[in-house]
């Protein structure tokens, strides 16, 4: 069947796609296979005059890149804005420190005989969501592809012309064609994509339940993976934080709609900042994404809308009180009030469950063990973050909240030097700085003879 490009923000459709067949699935892999040779026989410099050229193409058409991903996923313009030039950002830090993750590691010993050299993986099949489209593609993308590997792209199909857009991008730089290849295909064969003996490894960013069967089909082919999944992170604010920046942090993330869920109030503070918060929500401006002024726009597909608006009512089921918001706007779009719950049970399923959209939970603790323990009590781990000035408690968070990333005094925020991954249930294996680097690298040791 088709596949439809819509505006979230109106319904329209954008643009009608043929989906391939399997036939021309196994093209486009061979296609790829062969810009992996390729790519592994061109000497680094090479890869990084393409990566330099990529950032420059994404900065001078910043402001066009933006409105696609507006158009499709119903983030603010702003938003899309800075996710270019974060992408932009992304190469560019590779582009200077590439040469150093790549180089070959001596083993210590007399003479220094043995060292391990990194080598390209092969091709990677990477499962992506709609959300962050261009960025969760490039964090994963920039240092696979400066390290010779290439990438078949499987974005959720609300969001094609993004995809097809980085497709485009990678090839004008230079790249070799195939060495990223937008996938327009249904679910269904994603498995089969992974079961091409052309294909060495997934990368899966996206569902819990997505993740688990790619996981399990990659595990039984003996292939690698890395899984990037939800998580219900928590932000924990303490007495002694600047209580004025951590309440622009919450606003902050039930705008961005995919960072915060919970937020863990000290019993000291807690009516008072509950006060301020539902204050803060009720001023936001939801409309058209396309407006510099919109804080919040629609969400990128119906599915969505309908998920979040049953686990609002979920959570009142369960015991939990509405402070603001709940509900689906009213007239054309994927629009959402931007929600304020509290007093949802901890032992509840929805609040140890992920969200994607303009929500947050506020719970109430009495001491910073029993912040911790809120914080802990969910199977997932992405990240968290934590609001005090004073250093002891600083030190306890940090060691007691178990996350892939904590943030201090901050929402917690990708930065190309900076690896992202979870913990627990958010998947396992890193993004970003040298370790999202050496990813999908083969450690080859090498022992010479004396």
């Amino acid at each position: 069947m088709p596949l439809q490009s819509l505006n979230p923000a109106t319904g329209d459709v954008l643009r009608t796609f043929e989906m391939w067949d399997e036939e021309a699935l196994r093209t486009r892999i061979a296609q790829a296979h062969e810009a992996a040779t390729l790519q592994r026989m061109l000497p680094l410099e090479h890869r990084l005059l393409c990566l330099r050229k990529l950032a420059s193409l994404l900065e001078e058409e910043g402001s066009e890149l933006a409105r696609s991903i507006t158009q499709e996923t119903g983030k603010t313009i702003l938003a899309s804005a800075a996710e270019v030039a974060r992408c932009a950002d992304a190469c560019r830090y590779y582009v200077e420190h590439a040469v150093r993750m790549l180089a070959p590691e001596l083993l210590p010993g007399e003479g220094e005989h043995a060292y391990v050299q990194w080598s390209p993986i092969g091709v990677v099949l990477v499962v992506l969501p709609w959300e962050s489209p261009f960025w969760h593609a490039f964090r994963f993308c920039v240092p696979a592809l400066v390290a010779g590997n290439t990438l078949l792209l499987k974005h959720a199909g609300s969001v094609p012309q993004c995809s097809l857009r980085i497709e485009a991008l990678v090839r004008r730089a230079g790249f070799p064609r195939g060495a990223v290849t937008a996938l327009l295909i249904e679910d269904r064969l994603v498995e089969t994509a992974l079961a091409d003996d052309y294909v060495a490894a997934v990368s899966v960013c996206g569902t819990e339940a997505t993740g688990r069967a790619l996981a399990a089909k990659a595990g039984w082919q003996l292939k690698k993976s890395a899984l990037q999944l939800p998580g219900n992170d928590p932000m924990i604010i303490m007495p002694s934080a600047d209580q004025d920046a951590a309440i622009a942090a919450v606003i902050d993330a039930i705008c961005r709609g995919d960072s915060v869920r919970r937020v863990i109030l000290h019993s000291e503070m807690y009516t008072a900042v509950m006060g301020r918060l539902i204050a803060a929500v009720e001023s936001l401006s939801v409309g058209d994404p396309l407006r510099e002024e919109t804080r919040i726009g629609p969400l990128g597909t119906a599915d969505a809308v309908k998920l979040l608006e049953e686990q609002v009512k979920a959570a009142v089921t369960a015991g939990g009180r509405l402070l603001t918001g709940g509900t689906r706007m009213v007239g054309r779009g994927n629009f959402f009030e931007p929600t304020l719950l509290a007093d949802v049970p901890r032992n509840s399923a929805v609040a140890r469950d992920a969200f994607s959209g303009p929500l947050c939970m506020l719970f109430r603790a009495n001491d910073l063990q029993d912040a911790i323990a809120i914080a802990n009590d969910t199977p997932m781990g992405r990240a968290a973050s934590i609001w005090t000035k004073e250093p002891g408690e600083q030190q306890q968070l940090i060691h007691g909240v178990d996350a892939g990333f904590v943030a201090l005094n901050a929402l917690p925020a990708d930065d190309p030097r900076l690896p992202v991954g979870g913990a627990k249930r958010s998947g396992y294996g890193r993004e970003l700085g040298s370790q999202g680097m050496r990813e999908f690298l083969v450690a080859k040791t090498v022992s010479l003879g004396k």
